[in-house]
């Protein structure tokens, strides 16, 4: 068994559904699986020049590959069933090819109606904070006790241990949200309800030993969703907001804009062991010609691209890992 992790390394929307649908086109992958959150998430793909928003499901499904949600998700069933319509309309097999662990669990309504009167964090109002909750309570509902999800029922120990119909295993891993959201690690309370790192994908059944590269994906410039005050004061993040089209694929809201931060970069690479690193974004900071980020309390002024480039290479392979591979990307659809 193989497996091939997609991890966040900011707060969500980094380009995590990009890179995935990338290595699921470059390689071999006999199932995707996503391993935590629920339709709170919204994967931007664009897929043969058509643009999809998936929130459920895995982007395995527009390859043709078998793609899983995992038991360390929640699932809200119409919301499901309503991607899987929409991803049928689009000529995208997805009946045939997407499952639901048996052991993830369900967002009820009632889940959304509590979820719905936060004021306090900025959730989407999904759900998924309650959802989780009872999950951890002892009271939950789990997948295959719905029986509208009857079809798409899945034991996930049997399907990768069990299954005589693959040779070798090998899993992509495809997160949501991003480590500066994780409730163990993020900023607490500001956080979203489940684990956001490898750790996370690990959980779903794989053993660490299957582990072979780890994509830690981040952006040029950081973004974030929520309740906190979390944006700088330069006139510049208006424009970055509009140009990257900063507004969240499950609400629509607009983002709040900062400079990269280069200690929580290091700190969720480290945490999370990667091997490979994604900077996505570039072309935004490109059109405007300004470049910074910062080092502890210090606010840093690049001169170009270039140097903020070398900073960051050296910074991360210095003190993170001397065999670290390193992207900078701004293609919508190719690392």
């Amino acid at each position: 068994m193989i497996a091939d992790v997609v991890v966040d390394l900011q707060y969500g929307d980094c380009g995590k559904g990009k890179i995935a649908h990338a290595l699921c086109r470059d390689r071999d992958y006999t199932h995707v699986i996503r391993y935590n959150g629920g339709c709170n998430a919204g994967h931007t793909i664009y897929h043969n020049g058509e643009k999809f928003v998936t929130h459920h499901i895995p982007c395995g499904v527009f390859f043709g590959i078998k793609s899983i949600i995992g038991p360390g998700c929640v699932v809200h069933v119409e919301s499901f069933l309503k991607e899987i319509e929409e991803l049928e309309d689009a000529g995208i097999p997805a009946k045939e090819l997407v499952k639901i662990a048996t052991n993830a669990h369900i967002i009820t309504d009632f889940h959304r109606a509590q979820d719905g009167k936060d004021e306090e964090i900025g959730t989407t109002k999904r759900g998924n904070g309650p959802a989780y909750r009872d999950k951890y309570g002892r009271k939950g509902v789990r997948a295959l006790e719905d029986q509208r999800l009857g079809n798409y029922m899945i034991n996930i120990y049997h399907e990768l241990y069990e299954n005589e119909e693959f040779e070798d295993i090998e899993i992509l891993f495809e997160g949501a949200q991003g480590f500066g959201l994780d409730i163990d690690w993020g900023d607490y309370p500001y956080v979203t309800s489940s684990h956001c790192t490898v750790g996370s994908a690990l959980l779903n059944g794989v053993p660490p030993k299957a582990l072979r590269d780890i994509w830690g994906v981040a952006k040029i410039y950081e973004t974030y969703v929520g309740a906190k005050e979390f944006e700088g004061p330069y006139e510049d993040f208006d424009l970055i907001r509009e140009l990257g089209q900063e507004y969240g694929a499950t609400t629509g809201r607009p983002r709040q804009i900062n400079w990269l931060d280069f200690d929580l970069l290091r700190m969720a690479a480290r945490i999370n062991g990667i091997n490979k690193l994604v900077i996505n974004k570039m072309d935004i900071l490109d059109e405007i010609d300004k470049w910074y980020a910062y080092n502890g309390p210090h606010l840093l002024k690049f001169d170009s691209r270039e140097d903020m480039e070398f900073w960051i290479r050296t910074k991360m392979e210095v003190e993170v890992s001397e065999d670290i591979d390193t992207f900078f990307s701004g293609d919508k659809e190719h690392i």
